[in-house]
């Protein structure tokens, strides 16, 4: 690819055109905005992230900002004939590594850009296109060293697997597609590993009884639904149940209408204790049989039994 070379200033203008407004709702050109503006958005926002952790300040950049005024160079390039803008990491790293710190390192950029194509175009036509990729093989090289591939896989795989797919298909296919796969994949693992663990737990034995302490996670679904109605209903009779949300976040309608069931038509009917602990005021569930509230002293202790995952007590509750 050939830089236009013009021969004078008013041939240089003549190089920006208008666009033709005629094709402007057919179906292919949709197409291709809407293509065009997925691939540039998902690019500039993954430059977005990894240029943060390049920043020697640890500076946090607001990505709203950053599609907002991506989607107006876009406008303002298209209607002058130019190519789509996006942010690239090869570019981005280049710039912090020769010391750009502010926004003057960006605007200097663009501006040389734009007085190189204008006065030595031709300068630029001969540099051979194997030393730009060499360039890029460097840098991006330094940008995906073997040790972050360590570190991703040290993570565990529900990191790795969504990292490893992504690079694969990218490599094999082109950027949107292995995006769009990765970020599937990614979803994925992350439901699973979400329906995995909706609660911690432990049981205790007390003068009383058993008690177990279910300690929600920080976020629990729908998909959590049927373990958590799995492991109430387990629950033996005249035992004490604690269903602490201290550390919950969000709990899903279907969840709250499981425990609201269980707390106020199940576990009367098993003679159950329960105690509802750190459920904030937009999931609060009425219950008047609490056998003791934050801040009271607890019962005493005789013996701890065991802690672990839902599914452990699950097994632990069928076996008994």
């Amino acid at each position: 690819m050939q830089l236009p070379v013009a021969s004078s200033a008013s041939e240089f203008a003549s190089q920006f055109t208008l666009p033709d407004f005629s094709k402007v709702f057919s179906t292919e050109v949709i197409t291709v905005a809407v293509t065009i503006a997925v691939v540039a958005s998902i690019e500039t926002l993954l430059n977005l992230e990894a240029t943060d952790k390049l920043d020697p300040l640890k500076r946090y950049s607001d990505p709203n900002r950053e599609l907002r005024a991506q989607g107006l160079g876009n406008m303002l390039s298209g209607l002058i004939g130019g190519l789509p803008v996006t942010s690239v990491i090869v570019r981005s790293s280049a710039n912090i590594n020769a010391g750009g710190r502010t926004k003057v390192a960006t605007i200097s950029h663009g501006i040389l850009l734009l007085v190189c194509a204008a006065l030595i175009p031709t300068v630029l036509n001969l540099i051979p296109l194997s030393t730009l990729a060499a360039v890029l093989l460097v840098t991006g090289f330094k940008l995906c060293k073997p040790t972050i591939f360590k570190q991703m896989f040290a993570k565990g795989k529900y990191q790795w697997i969504p990292f490893l797919v992504t690079v694969v298909v990218i490599v094999m296919t082109d950027l949107l597609v292995g995006v769009a796969i990765g970020l599937g994949v990614s979803v994925l693992f992350l439901l699973w590993g979400n329906m995995k663990s909706p609660y911690f737990f432990r049981k205790e034995k007390y003068r009383t009884g058993d008690m177990f302490v279910l300690e929600l996670s920080q976020e629990v679904s729908f998909l959590n639904k049927a373990n958590i109605l799995l492991t109430l209903d387990k629950m033996p009779e005249k035992s004490t149940v604690i269903i602490d949300a201290s550390k919950t976040l969000y709990i899903d309608q279907d969840v709250l209408d499981i425990i609201r069931e269980f707390t106020q038509i199940k576990a009367p009917q098993k003679q159950i204790k329960v105690v509802l602990r750190g459920f904030k005021d937009a999931y609060k569930i009425n219950n008047t049989d609490h056998l003791f509230v934050d801040g009271e002293k607890e019962p005493h202790v005789v013996v701890a039994h065991s802690q672990g995952t839902h599914k452990e007590l699950l097994k632990e509750l069928s076996v008994n």
